[in-house]
């Protein structure tokens, strides 16, 4: 398996925490958490794209863009699972 797959896979993982926490610190109103983590979502994400357009060859980019969607599934479930309620 190419490394740019696994690669893809977990940036997926990441974008996709991070997005699903964003939404997370914004229903709780965290500010600043919530602001952060949308600022680091949008920048993984463009950044993806970017490089999925610019540097993979047709060969390539369909297998790399299921790789990423396959990170964001595992993502946004593994973001739900976490526990993050602050104890008051």
């Amino acid at each position: 398996m190419d490394s740019y797959l696994i690669i893809f896979f977990l940036v997926g993982i990441l974008q996709d925490v991070l997005a699903t926490l964003n939404i997370r610190f914004i229903a709780s109103h965290k500010i600043w958490p919530a602001t952060v983590s949308a600022f680091l979502t949008v920048v993984v994400a463009m950044l993806v794209l970017y490089n999925i357009l610019s540097d993979l060859d047709s060969q390539r980019s369909i297998p790399a863009i299921v790789a990423y969607a396959t990170g964001i599934a595992v993502g946004t479930f593994l973001a739900m699972k976490l526990k993050l309620e602050s104890k008051r």
